[in-house]
């Protein structure tokens, strides 16, 4: 059985591993991030998403050198936009 707690019944496992690292990452929203993820699943697309950035990101950070590769750039700016756009998203909702 696994553990979904905080997350909507029909997340992937994918999404709820990303929904974790958000809560680490965004510690100033993360009780209501975990209301939203228990009630919607609406945000399941940018949870998958930001796993799946940060899994390749943390690949490219221990495969390449760190000051020359345009892929660790791309993957912590992308992970970045991920963790704003989610951050806008839980700021304007209004059910929390």
């Amino acid at each position: 059985m696994s553990d979904t707690r905080g997350m909507a019944k029909n997340g992937s496992k994918a999404a709820q591993r990303g929904l974790w690292r958000l809560m680490l990452k965004l510690p100033a929203i993360r009780g209501r991030l975990q209301l939203i993820a228990a009630h919607s699943t609406h945000l399941n697309g940018m949870f998958e998403a930001y796993e799946e950035a940060y899994l390749a990101l943390q690949k490219f950070q221990k495969e390449r050198d760190n000051t020359d590769c345009p892929l660790i750039a791309e993957y912590e700016m992308l992970c970045s936009d991920i963790e704003s756009d989610v951050l806008s998203v839980v700021l304007e909702d209004k059910t929390c």
